[in-house]
């Protein structure tokens, strides 16, 4: 294997430091500077995965940083992630595809096993790039788990990689937590260390010139660049993602998506927080539902838990109180699975058995052993009721489910064939339609993205009220993507010394 691109490790003090935000900015601006560069991350744990164009399963986070580069994601970038399907397992997928699930204890002494395919991944995304920014996870100080680390320093010394130390300073305690990372690694781990990175500052950077300069002199590592607090919208990492956490107040448009405990896939609900007007909440109880214009089940992996979960808690039967109401109700991917009739997994993908759904869409889901994995172009059949506008829309995006969910061809929502391999157009997806309800199912993430209909949708809810929002515009999603990256790569040559990450790149370890 010949190796060619530079290598260069961004780590963090703690989870949520800003690891894949810095990380995405670099991989901007190198490309900005005309190399080729792509990003990696050995092993990622997320709930929110993307599938490229062969169908492989990759995290999102790498997909972001590969449109900051300006190439298209593939699961070369992320040779491992790893989704949660409960407080102490997760299936593994390697390589885009699903091996199993493993507890944590089983998955802490097998994980070493995947070192060749890490190693395989890097070297062909090495081969054909100038430059690979590394991402690690977590903290690399995690003391308990250092003997069998493939992400943090492990990766750093199997990628010959110079390293990056990030640190939020929002939190508090950035410097107890620079110098204690530091002081917690072994010394040739030590060593690779070549800058540090405070980040989220808010503030006079003078005022902090005195502090960065004694954690300077107390650790021997520099600080390379005080990032500030940036307001910009870039896809971030699930579990620790401000937005659902961020109590937004409600506005002419209000759409409330279920924060489920295994929901995956929320960033399907993105393009809503740009138009105007538009509230987006996440909540998780009776109480914080309120009386939105919209209710979206979003998706999940693990349906039938989660399933419960809103059973217990009364969700299940406020979301079926509220539909037969007339608010709008729409299910994506494992959300659709619930609003059907029944789901059967005969084979204990999840926990076996049948469970009853919400009955809301007249389908019924079977779980299989294999997902169903691919890039889908399509657009809306025949729509009825509120959404009736959205008719012949067309739309692209993905799909990622182990269910197969038979419904009535005549009930379909869009109509839909694979991107990447042979297929015919076929009917997917249901919608149950009467003088007050309106609800609606399909499985493709990224559905709402297509140019004009996340517009639509809020106009129909608008409409309902007897309302209009003439200032509502079409957004194109990708350019706006395009624009926040570029504010990214701004803020990274303004507050980080570049001379000194391109002299640490071509120096190495």
């Amino acid at each position: 294997m010949i190796c060619v691109a530079k290598a260069i490790m961004v780590q963090g003090t703690m989870s949520n430091a800003g690891k894949s935000l810095v990380t995405a900015g670099l991989c901007r601006v190198f490309n900005q500077d005309g190399y080729k560069v792509a990003p990696f991350k050995s092993q990622n744990m997320a709930l929110n995965s993307f599938i490229t164009r062969n169908g492989a399963e990759m995290g999102r986070a790498q997909v972001v940083q590969a449109e900051a580069a300006n190439i298209e994601p593939s699961a070369l970038m992320n040779p491992i992630l790893l989704k949660p399907t409960s407080d102490s397992g997760s299936q593994v997928i390697v390589n885009g595809e699903a091996i199993g699930t493993m507890t944590a204890a089983e998955y802490f002494k097998f994980k070493t096993n995947l070192i060749p395919d890490i190693m395989k991944a890097y070297g062909q995304l090495s081969e054909s790039n100038d430059v690979i920014v590394i991402e690690g996870a977590g903290s690399p100080a995690e003391i308990n788990l250092k003997s069998q680390d493939i992400v943090n320093m492990g990766m750093a010394k199997m990628a010959k990689a110079p390293v990056l130390l990030v640190a939020d300073i929002d939190r508090g305690g950035v410097f107890a937590s620079i110098y204690g990372t530091l002081m917690l690694l072994e010394e040739d781990e030590r060593a690779m260390v070549k800058g540090i990175i405070v980040n989220k500052f808010r503030g006079d950077v003078d005022i902090l010139r005195p502090g960065l300069k004694m954690i300077e002199d107390k650790t021997g590592v520099p600080v390379v660049g005080v990032l500030p607090m940036l307001h910009v919208d870039i896809e971030d990492e699930d579990s620790l993602s401000e937005r659902l956490t961020t109590h937004t107040e409600v506005q002419a448009v209000d759409i409330a998506v279920i924060r489920i405990p295994r929901m995956s896939n929320y960033t399907d609900f993105n393009v809503f927080e740009l138009i105007p007007g538009v509230s987006l909440r996440y909540v998780q109880s009776v109480s914080e539902l309120k009386n939105p214009d919209m209710i979206v089940i979003p998706g999940t992996k693990n349906t039938i838990g989660d399933l419960k979960w809103m059973r217990q808690n009364g969700l299940e039967a406020e979301i079926m109180k509220r539909a037969h109401a007339g608010t709008v109700i729409f299910g994506i991917c494992g959300g659709y699975q619930m609003l059907g009739k029944n789901l059967s997994d005969p084979y204990g993908v999840e926990e076996g058995g049948d469970t009853a759904g919400l009955g809301l869409l007249d389908v019924e889901t079977i779980f299989a052993e294999k997902k169903r994995t691919i890039q889908v172009d399509g657009y809306f059949g025949e729509v009825k009721g509120i959404f009736s506008t959205l008719t012949g829309r067309s739309f692209y995006g993905y799909e990622i489910h182990s269910g197969i969910t038979n419904f009535d061809d005549g009930k379909s929502l869009t109509l839909m064939k694979p991107i990447h391999e042979a297929g015919e157009i076929s009917p997917e997806g249901s919608q149950n339609i009467s003088d007050i309800m309106n609800v609606y199912g399909t499985y493709v993430h990224g559905v709402f993205d297509g140019e004009g209909i996340a517009r639509l949708v809020v106009e129909a809810l608008l409409a309902k009220k007897g309302m209009k929002l003439d200032d509502i515009k079409t957004i194109n999603f990708n350019d706006y993507k395009k624009q926040q990256y570029d504010i990214l790569a701004n803020s990274v040559r303004e507050n980080i010394d570049m001379k000194k990450i391109y002299e640490i790149l071509e120096v190495g370890v």
